[in-house]
Order: structure tokens, then C-alpha cells, then sequence
């Protein structure tokens, strides 16, 4: 058996991985993308998108009530009310000509357009009728209070939305408000890399089959390929490879080689030390053909996915994964992820975290990270985090969990009661 790597700190590993990856793609319009919102999500934005106008594009109300200058409320209350006269009413979609005089008030229904005149919009709840057009105001307001104002979401040449912005949801929304998107308005997209992904083991059988004694079914090329799209990748699952250091080779030959060349290539599994392990030089076995520098890391300071392969040939990512599906997903989320945005030219998205409470103790080495799944509840106004244990080949450990709590490099481990960082995972 091979001797065992050295490995090193996951932050140290993965900057010293992503400056020797030199390959990027390339951007290109996709003048339908919004049209088609599916399309649409998880694309990622190539350049700065300025507002053609300002949004919204006049003062509208905030709220059902009645629009008013706000100097004509001051010092009104429950038991000195301003008396207002009401001169019409303002309906949503229809054009406001009117203009508010000193004493007025207009009957205002949410999203209407403010008359010309008013500052302000008193919500109906505190007013009551008072005599036939007359309306008792109960509550000052002040200048500006209920109205959207022009350009108070967005302005006209502002940035509406940045570079390198993973597509959302509310982000189609706020570009559909603003007519962006359609065929006149072709929204630059950075074109999604194409992650070859290979699985490997005499051990693994396609997911739709029965699998024998000794055989297990192959689950790692799926979930990680669900990861990679949900970060704008366009993932190619290559199927199984058998323990055949030639097939491997072949495989992966075929995949970075032109016309359609894979942007990233990920193995699983064959990354463990072992006497059959292979993934390693096939990987060095490349360089000859496609260029350097090969393997960079071998071995990681993390727990799962300790035995985690940091590579590049032809100045694009190779990452060897492990087996184990827990594993393979968090090595994933720590490397691939960053490898993608790397790739794409983009920034990486914030990584949403929590503090937790611990409810039970985590157990650990100093020197590496521990990634541990728990569950999470709310207990008043606290966040409780608690473990749940289990071998990296369980994949219903992280079924059960609502994020992995970070044990830090150099600690011993956590104690009940202490507070945890918790990553939303996959995000």
C-alpha cells in the first residue's frame, strides 16, 4: 500500500489550486434567456447590466389611504384630528392629472400614482370618515412616508445588476421590471463550463439497477452533477469506469480533447490510498499530451474528504473525489464549486452561514477541518445545532441535515453549549 500523503490545510490547497487554473470560457448574449425564466436561473451574468430607466418610474403609494401634504397632518392624533377635504381618488393603472391643494386629501389604493401636490400617504387605518368628502386624519405623517419614490429601487445608468451575478430568481424579476431580457435587450451570459464527470469502481452499477453481492449502486455522478448545475456548470456524466488505469485514461483523453474539450473534468472514487488506487497518475499521465502541471494536492486537512486530489492539466481543474458520497459532496462544495467560478471568470457567491448553539459535543483532531452535519431547530430565539454522526458512505447523513457545522483547524473538538458557524450546504 502506498504510504500515506501529506496533505494540507483546505484554505492553503485551494489557492494554491486556483492559481495554477488558467483555463476560462468564454461569454456569450443569449437574447431569449429571460423569456424562458427556467433557462434563465443558475446562469451566470457576463458584465455589469446598467438600468435603462428608473424604477419605479413615478411616485406611487405604498398603501391603501389618502394621499396628502404631509404639513397638513402635523400634530394630528386620536383626540385632535386634522379634517381634510377629499377631492378624488387615485385607482392603480390610471393616470393622476389632479393637483393636491393646501387642506386636500385624495383616496389612494396601493401602487396608484401620487397627484401632483402630495408628499405623503396616510395609511386608511388611521383615518375615519368624518361629514360627506371629508376625512379625519388621526396620525401625522411625515414628508415622504408611504410613497415610492421615482428610481428608489433602481436608478436610470445605475448597476442593475453586477458581473459575474449567479442568476436568481428575484434577479430575473428585477430585470423583467425593468424590459430587459427579450430580443431587444439580449442579457450577456458567461457560457456554462462543461464538467466531464466520470465515476470509477468495479464495485458501481448504473442507479436504475439491482445491484449484486459486492455491488452498489453509483450515486456520486448524479448528486455532484446536481451541485454543478446549480452553480451554472453544464454537467456530462461519462458513466462508469471499470479499475482500468487504461480506461480511465482513454476516458478522460477523449473528454478534454477538441471539439467539444470538457472546461473541468471530476473523478470519484480511486482517490483513497489504496494498491489499486490510480486516479493520481492517470492524472500525471496526462500532462505529456495536454500540458501540465498535474497533480498539486494529493490529501487535504478535512474530515470528510481527506484523500481529495487538487490537479491541472492544460491549465484546466481535475478533481479527484472520493468515493464516499458524503465525502465527495463536501470536497465538492469546497473545491469544485470555487473551480467553477474560477473557470467562469466570476466571483464566488457568498457562502451563507449561521451561529448555532451545539447540543451535543463534536469530537476532533487538531489540524484539519471537520465538516459535520446537523440538524437545526429554533429554541426561543436561539438556533440549536445537533450532530449527526454517521460514516462518510451514509448518505442519508445529510438527508437529515440543515447544514455542516465547521469545526475549526486547530481545535480538539466542540462542547455542548459552545456557538458554531453552519453552512446552508450545497449552497
Amino acid at each position: 500500500m502506498a504510504q500515506f500523503f501529506n496533505v494540507l490545510p483546505p484554505d492553503e490547497a485551494r489557492a494554491q489550486w486556483l492559481a495554477q487554473i488558467t483555463h476560462r470560457t468564454g461569454d456569450t448574449p443569449d437574447p431569449g434567456a429571460l423569456e424562458r425564466a427556467a433557462a434563465a436561473q443558475d446562469v451566470i451574468l457576463a458584465g455589469t447590466i446598467p438600468s435603462p430607466e428608473d424604477l419605479p418610474a413615478f411616485c406611487r403609494s405604498a398603501v391603501d389611504g389618502y394621499a396628502v401634504r404631509a404639513v397638513d397632518t402635523f400634530g394630528a392624533s386620536d383626540s385632535q384630528p386634522a379634517y381634510l377635504t377629499v377631492t378624488g381618488e387615485a385607482r392603480m393603472g390610471e393616470v393622476v392629472t389632479a393637483t393636491i391643494e393646501p387642506g386636500q386629501a385624495y383616496l389612494i389604493h396601493t401602487g396608484a400614482m401620487i397627484p401632483a401636490g402630495a408628499d405623503a400617504v396616510v395609511m386608511v387605518e388611521n383615518t375615519q370618515p368624518a361629514v360627506e368628502q371629508e376625512v379625519e386624519v388621526l396620525r401625522r405623517v411625515a414628508p415622504g412616508e408611504n410613497v415610492l419614490q421615482i428610481g428608489e429601487d433602481v436608478r436610470q445608468g445605475a448597476p442593475a445588476l453586477p458581473d459575474g451575478t449567479l442568476i436568481r430568481p428575484q434577479d430575473i424579476g428585477a430585470l423583467l421590471a425593468l424590459g430587459l431580457g427579450g430580443e431587444q435587450h439580449p442579457i450577456p451570459i458567461r457560457q456554462k463550463p462543461r464538467l466531464a464527470l466520470f465515476s470509477t469502481g468495479d464495485e458501481l452499477v448504473p442507479p436504475d439497477q439491482t445491484p449484486g453481492p459486492g455491488q452498489i449502486r453509483d450515486i456520486n455522478s448524479t448528486t455532484i452533477s446536481a451541485m454543478a448545475a446549480r452553480h451554472g456548470a453544464r454537467p456530462d456524466r461519462q458513466g462508469i469506469i471499470r479499475d482500468d488505469p487504461e480506461a480511465l485514461s482513454m476516458a478522460m483523453r477523449i473528454a478534454l480533447a477538441p471539439p467539444d474539450a470538457a472546461d473541468l473534468v471530476v473523478v470519484t472514487a480511486g482517490s483513497s490510498v489504496s494498491a489499486r488506487d490510480m486516479t493520481a497518475d492517470v492524472i500525471n499521465g496526462l500532462v505529456e499530451h495536454f500540458g501540465g502541471p498535474g497533480v498539486l494536492v494529493h490529501g487535504v486537512a478535512i474530515k470528510p474528504g481527506k484523500p481529495t486530489i487538487l490537479a491541472v492539466i492544460g491549465g484546466k481543474a481535475v478533481l479527484g473525489l472520493p468515493g464516499n458520497p458524503v465525502s465527495a459532496m463536501v470536497a465538492f462544495w469546497l473545491f469544485g464549486i470555487p473551480a467553477l467560478f474560477h473557470t467562469m471568470g466570476a466571483p464566488m457567491p457568498f457562502r451563507p452561514r449561521m451561529q448555532a448553539v451545539l447540543t451535543a459535543n463534536i469530537p476532533s483532531s487538531a489540524g484539519r477541518e471537520d465538516y459535520v452535519p446537523v440538524a437545526l431547530a429554533e429554541e426561543g430565539e436561539t438556533i440549536t445545532a445537533t450532530p449527526i454522526f454517521g460514516k462518510s458512505n451514509l448518505i442519508f447523513t445529510l438527508v437529515r441535515a440543515g447544514g455542516l457545522a465547521k469545526v475549526p483547524l486547530n481545535t480538539t473538538g466542540l462542547q455542548a453549549g459552545d456557538t458554531v458557524s453552519v453552512y446552508s450546504f450545497p449552497g
